[in-house]
């Protein structure tokens, strides 16, 4: 079962994200990025790249996160699709494997992570996050 699910959303995209854990969340929040731009299918895993991201909380260091793959993503030109993350101190370290990006497997492009209907919380034991980019 996946971690995540796309939510119909007007000219922009939705994507709720589940995890056992903080760390879960963020590794399937990954996912869903780059499932939501580019064929998953069409990438290779012949590239790493390690990201650090640090915050005060949960849903800042969620939407950090995210940030810094669409920084990957539209500057860097690179979508992954396997993720090991590691948290400590509301610091997240992630190591990515994918590969380089070209225009015939973009589905669309991602413009901003958007702080509309964001969220991430707790529940039962669960990790949940709501996210809308715009595209």
């Amino acid at each position: 079962m996946k971690g995540y699910k796309f939510i119909e959303h007007t000219a922009d995209v939705g994507i709720e994200i589940y995890g056992d854990s903080l760390i879960n969340l963020l590794e399937n929040a990954t996912i869903a990025f780059f499932d939501a731009f580019v064929f998953l299918d069409k990438i290779k895993e012949s590239k790493s790249i390690d990201i650090v991201v640090k915050a005060d909380s949960e849903d800042y260091l969620l939407y950090k996160w995210l940030n810094e793959l669409l920084y990957l993503l539209n500057v860097e030109y690179f979508a992954a699709k396997n993720v090991k993350v590691e948290i400590n101190d509301l610091t997240a370290k992630g190591r990515l494997k994918g590969d380089s990006v070209y225009p015939e497997i973009i589905k669309t492009e991602p413009k901003a992570i958007t702080f509309h209907k964001f969220k991430v919380e707790k529940k039962n034991d669960k990790w949940f996050a709501f996210v809308i980019i715009d595209i």
